[in-house]
């Protein structure tokens, strides 16, 4: 399995990205760049981190104890394969089927563009004059855009305007609990909850705090920072981190402590995420990205596929161990 995986990605490989990673490591380093890549490719086969993963973890700074602890790209691939069914999957990868399926869990209202009556239409608009409008199968939160009606002259041109950019799915703008909105009040700040679903009970195995700086989306591939929640107590205890690799114990836009930012109402946080995990337990492995409102936890979207670039990332390792002994605790209980 290991090996199969590797050859796979050496074949798929960008040599010249490669290449800019193993330069980009050896002056970090200060490792030759004939060691760095030697060592890159030892990972490869021995760990199943790409070039990419070496870098991202920076697993030349780490033991032969502490790389086995990290859950690199090729560990994850196997956990997704592991758990989720991919005859079941399509109900995360569609939007729709997703808002239809777990409807009582995400707590808003909502439009399939495609199929909704222009009478139901205007009507949505007029209930919520700004709103989220998002493609049926993005990711990363890449494509969703906040609509204003009113920067539009009427409705065809909205509804005009939408249809071209592929946006068919207008949803309800989530209100925050105030001390999430205190964070960063521009975008919805959530939640990633990582749920195991193992011989029919779920499990909680991480958390992580997504938060925005400056744009509508809190993604950390899309311009937003993240860090780990202690998901025993709901709180943070290290700096969160942007793809930048800058760190902040305080928001630089709001000036709001993140280090020792505590997750209001965590316990039902996590409860929702558990209870959610066993509507689908064909997909046992999910994200999901909830929201805190003053009424309670709602879902904003699941992730059948979430990405492990967020799993222990070197400032938020204690002694170097990764994220995986937390999988193993569940896996082999």
């Amino acid at each position: 399995m290991k090996f199969s995986y590797v050859l796979r990605r050496v074949f798929s490989m960008n040599s010249r990205g490669m290449l800019e990673k193993v330069k980009e490591v050896s002056d970090k380093s200060g490792k030759s760049k004939l060691t760095v890549f030697f060592d890159m490719v030892y990972c490869g086969f021995k760990y199943q981190a790409g070039y990419m993963d070496y870098g991202l973890f920076e697993m030349y700074n780490l033991n032969k104890a502490q790389r086995k602890t990290v859950v690199t790209r090729g560990i994850n691939n196997s956990l997704i394969k592991r758990f989720n069914n991919p005859d079941y999957r399509f109900v995360f990868d569609d939007k729709r089927k997703f808002n239809e399926t777990f409807s009582s869990f995400i707590s808003r209202d909502w439009l399939d563009l495609e199929k909704t009556q222009n009478k139901d239409f205007e009507n949505f608009i007029n209930k919520y004059p700004q709103f989220f409008a998002k493609p049926y199968n993005g990711m990363c939160g890449k494509g969703i855009e906040k609509i204003n009606a009113s920067d539009f002259s009427s409705v065809n041109e909205l509804k005009t305007y939408l249809f071209s950019k592929s946006l068919m799915l207008l949803e309800e703008p989530i209100t925050q609990h105030y001390i999430m909105n205190s964070l960063h009040p521009y975008s919805v700040n959530t939640c990633r909850v990582i749920t195991i679903v193992k011989d029919g009970k779920p499990y909680v195995v991480a958390a992580y705090l997504r938060i925005g700086n400056g744009g509508h989306v809190d993604n950390f591939n899309s311009g937003g920072m993240v860090v780990p929640i202690e998901e025993g107590i709901g709180e943070v205890i290290y700096p969160a981190i942007n793809k930048k690799s800058e760190l902040f114990e305080v928001h630089p836009i709001t000036g709001v402590c993140i280090k020792g930012f505590k997750i209001p109402m965590w316990t039902d946080v996590a409860e929702l995420a558990k209870k959610a995990a066993l509507v689908v337990p064909q997909v046992g492995l999910v994200g999901w990205d909830i929201a805190l409102t003053e009424k309670g936890p709602l879902i904003v979207e699941g992730n059948d596929f979430p990405g492990h670039d967020i799993y222990g990332l070197p400032p938020h390792r204690k002694d170097g161990i990764g994220v995986l002994p937390k999988f193993e605790k569940i896996l082999y209980n």
